[in-house]
């Protein structure tokens, strides 16, 4: 549901990935943008460099290694990551208005399991990226 929101902008969803991990991340360095997103090394850089001219993101060298160069969002990426945030919780607003207060009372007393599960998934992912 919330993948096929429209957007202004007409990103694919793989480049809006790339902002959102930067924008809620941090920087983070080609190596790792291509390992979370599960595409090559050149297909990452492809996209970086569309990004880098659209000024969606920027490169800047690592402190910690010369050699290598971080990516970051820019204020414009986030803007966009930022936006569709703010699209998502108006239709979401919208949906549960629909809802009984009976159906909303029920997702909200779902709510600290939802959050427990998402803790428990940036966990693993952590993990899986240690290892």
């Amino acid at each position: 549901m919330f993948i096929r929101l429209p957007s202004v902008q007409r990103l694919s969803f793989t480049t809006l990935s790339v902002l959102h991990t930067l924008a809620g991340q941090g920087p983070k360095r080609l190596t790792d943008l291509a390992a979370g997103e599960q595409v090559t090394q050149p297909a990452i850089t492809q996209m970086v460099a569309k990004l880098e001219r659209e000024g969606l993101v920027e490169r800047r060298p690592d402190p910690s290694d010369r050699r290598a160069v971080l990516v970051r969002v820019t204020e414009a990426g986030a803007a966009i990551v930022h936006g569709r945030r703010a699209d998502r919780r108006a239709h979401l607003t919208d949906l549960t208005a629909a809802l009984t207060p009976a159906e909303r009372a029920s997702i909200a007393a779902a709510l600290p399991a939802l959050a427990r599960l998402a803790e428990v998934n940036r966990h693993l992912a952590e993990q899986h990226r240690r290892n």
